[in-house]
C-alpha cells in the first residue's frame, strides 16, 4: 500500500486538538491543495472561508450544533459553493444571461465538496487532524447573515484542522462498510441487505443490533438536529432559485 493509500485508510475524523498552531506554510498549503481538486469546466465554483475571529469561532460552534471544539480548533474553514462570480461577469459582458437554478447549485456543492476533501487529505499528509462539520448547513438564515454571504454563495462544508491530541491519534477508527457491500455492478442491486450489512460491520448479534439501530435512528435520523437540516436545504434551494 502507497503512502497516498495508507492515509486514506488511517484517516478518521479528530475533534480534539493540542495547543500548537498550524502555520502559515501550512495553512496555504491546505488552500494551494483544494484550489488543485477537480472542477466542473475548470470554473472552481466555490469560496473558502478563512475563520480566524475568535468570536466568530465561538458563534459558530454554537450554531453548528453546540460543539465546543470548534471554538478552540486551530484552523476553522468554511467552504462556500459560489456562483455569484461568474454570474456577475456573465451579466457584465452579455446582454441575456439565464439566471442560476437547482442544477447550477447542486453542481457548485459538488466541486465544493471535491475540494474539501483535498483539503483533508492534505492535511492528513501534513500530520493535521481534520472534521468535517456537516451543521454549517442548519440555520441558514443566521448563517448566512453571520457570515456576510450575498445571493448565489452558499455555506456548504465546514473543516476543523489542527495537531491532534496523543488520544485522538490511538483511538480507534470507527470500521468501514466491505467494497462488496457497496460496489454494485452496472445497476443498483436491490438484494443487498442493508441490515445484514450494518450487523457485519458493527460485530452485533440480531438483539444488540436491533438495539442499536433504535437507538441510531433516534440519535442521527430523527433528531432536531437532522430536521432543522432538511429545512435549512429547502431554504437554500428556494434562496437560490427565487429569483429564477
Amino acid at each position: 500500500m502507497n503512502a497516498t493509500l495508507s492515509e486514506l485508510h488511517s484517516r478518521k475524523s479528530v475533534r480534539a486538538f493540542t495547543a500548537e498552531t498550524v502555520s502559515p506554510d501550512q495553512k496555504r498549503a491546505l488552500f494551494e491543495a483544494a484550489l488543485q481538486a477537480p472542477t466542473a469546466g475548470n470554473m472552481t465554483l466555490y469560496t473558502i472561508l478563512d475563520i480566524t475571529d475568535p468570536a466568530l469561532k465561538t458563534r459558530l460552534s454554537e450554531t453548528c450544533d453546540h460543539q465546543p471544539f470548534i471554538a478552540t480548533a486551530p484552523v476553522v474553514l468554511v467552504f462556500c459553493a459560489d456562483y455569484k462570480r461568474w454570474y456577475d461577469v456573465f451579466c457584465r459582458y452579455n446582454d441575456t444571461v439565464r439566471k442560476p437554478s437547482a442544477g447550477d447549485l447542486l453542481l457548485a456543492q459538488a466541486d465544493t465538496l471535491i475540494a474539501a476533501q483535498n483539503t483533508v487529505v492534505a492535511a492528513e499528509s501534513m500530520g493535521l487532524g481534520s472534521c468535517y462539520i456537516g451543521d454549517i448547513t442548519e440555520n441558514y438564515e443566521l448563517h448566512k447573515e453571520l457570515l456576510g454571504l450575498p445571493d448565489y454563495v452558499v455555506p456548504t462544508a465546514m473543516l476543523v484542522i489542527g495537531h491532534p491530541t496523543d488520544q485522538q491519534k490511538s483511538r480507534p477508527k470507527p470500521p468501514r462498510f466491505a467494497v462488496e457491500d457497496v460496489v454494485h455492478t452496472n445497476a443498483y442491486d436491490p438484494t443487498k441487505n442493508m441490515a445484514q450489512m450494518l450487523k457485519k460491520r458493527q460485530e452485533l448479534d440480531e438483539s444488540a443490533f436491533a438495539d442499536w439501530i433504535v437507538k441510531f435512528c433516534k440519535r442521527k435520523w430523527n433528531s432536531d438536529f437532522s430536521i432543522e437540516m432538511s429545512r435549512s436545504c429547502k431554504a437554500i434551494i428556494n434562496d437560490f432559485c427565487k429569483k429564477e
